[in-house]
């Protein structure tokens, strides 16, 4: 069985009946949990491959989660407005249970960047096969009303890391979901302009805040003191400057650092905050390339040391887009082989390698806490999925 049939087979094989995807059906911290921000990516695998039913079953479910909670971001968004502070602890999870509850373990658990992720591929699948997903409008006034009222709010990052920092990654998610809420067209007019406003805003926050300048210098460090998620390491620069520093500036991990983080890749494809052929965006691939990249794979972070720091796939699968929409194709039919190189002898893709780690020593402690690499990570099928519909591979 091909690669592509057998990713299609087991994200399939393992949609919960309620339309959640679960990020791994074995891996202890993740089993039993959907994150949006993983199920939008794998729901734009399946969906660019025909399984248009799977991925109106995701996006049912994620309207439905959010929808219920209308209530609360509808409370949390007044007591904003009245100048109360709302905590991380009150916010809406990042992941919930595959019944849609709020799960009852410990978790990094206020990202913002799942809620616009979702609200940017439902418009890509509604987009691509030309009908709306029923009963979604309530999910999506809901997700927009919280990040239109949110959106600046330092929150944890992709990895449940650093609720201190506002991270550009996901504020170029939340600048992909506001815009597609608004395409949708089940907004109100206050809302849409609302929305409108508050991409406005981002796009400026982060051209004035989070692009590193040739010549420039901040804060620097890829990890600073009060990192506590997973992949949390320790304080250290992440090689600012170097080949093209004289170029047009490239996108920060954070608002004021010098780092780069492969995350990054989504602000330029999908997202399109800096779209291929930007001069930023082009500096951002090819900094997070010269930084993170290593024989096909790529790594988070430069001080990342979680699971000892190894090559991700799904970060692979971000860099191959990034290249193939910028008409590189050989480069990113590269990084689909080298995903592909890296199945079990089943097919399944973890969530990454352990061969080139960044901190091997760090390793062994999250084998000990939390067992294996989470195989199969759907998200890593997920991502294998589209960069193979980008290069056209359907076997």
């Amino acid at each position: 069985m091909s690669l592509v049939a057998h990713s299609l087979d087991v994200i399939k094989s393992l949609q919960a009946p309620s339309g959640a995807y679960p990020a791994s059906p074995t891996f202890s911290a993740y089993r039993g949990y959907s994150w949006l921000r993983d199920g939008a990516f794998i729901a734009e695998g399946v969906s660019r491959h025909g399984d248009v039913a799977g991925a109106d079953a995701f996006h049912a479910w994620c309207a439905r989660v959010v929808g219920d909670r209308a209530g609360q971001v509808d409370l949390l968004v007044s007591r904003a407005g009245r100048g109360e502070v709302v905590t991380a602890a009150e916010m809406l999870p990042t992941r919930f249970t595959l019944d849609g509850v709020d799960g009852d373990d410990d978790w990094w658990d206020f990202q913002l960047d799942g809620y616009g992720t979702w609200l940017w591929a439902l418009r890509e699948h509604v987009a691509r096969h030309g009908r709306a997903v029923p009963g979604v409008e309530k999910g999506v006034r809901t997700a927009a009303r919280y990040l239109t009222a949110f959106w600046h709010v330092p929150c944890y990052d992709w990895w449940e890391e650093h609720v201190e920092h506002r991270h550009v990654a996901t504020l170029g998610s939340i600048h992909a979901g506001l815009r597609a809420a608004v395409a949708l067209g089940v907004l109100s007019a206050t809302e849409s302009a609302a929305a409108a406003e508050a991409a406005e805003g981002i796009a400026a926050l982060v051209a004035r805040e989070g692009v590193r300048k040739p010549g420039a210098s901040g804060p620097g460090g890829t990890n600073a003191p009060g990192a506590s998620g997973p992949g949390a390491g320790e304080p250290g620069a992440g090689e600012p400057g170097g080949p093209g520093a004289g170029g047009p500036g490239y996108l920060r991990k954070w608002l004021g650092s010098d780092a780069v983080d492969g995350s990054l890749l989504a602000c330029v494809e999908p997202f399109g905050l800096y779209p291929a052929g930007h001069p930023v965006g082009e500096a951002t691939v090819a900094e997070v390339e010269r930084q993170l990249a290593r024989d096909g794979g790529v790594h988070r972070y430069l001080a990342d040391t979680f699971y000892g720091g190894g090559r991700w796939l799904l970060l692979a699968g971000f860099l191959g887009w990034n290249h193939a929409r910028a008409g590189r194709r050989e480069e990113a039919a590269r990084y689909l082989e080298w995903m592909a190189a890296q199945a079990t002898p089943d097919g399944d893709l973890p969530e990454q390698v352990s061969d080139l780690l960044l901190a091997p020593d760090r390793r062994q402690e999250w084998l000990d806490r939390w067992g294996p690499v989470a195989t199969p990570l759907l998200w890593s099928h997920g991502m294998y999925l589209i960069l193979a519909d980008e290069l056209g591979v359907t076997a």
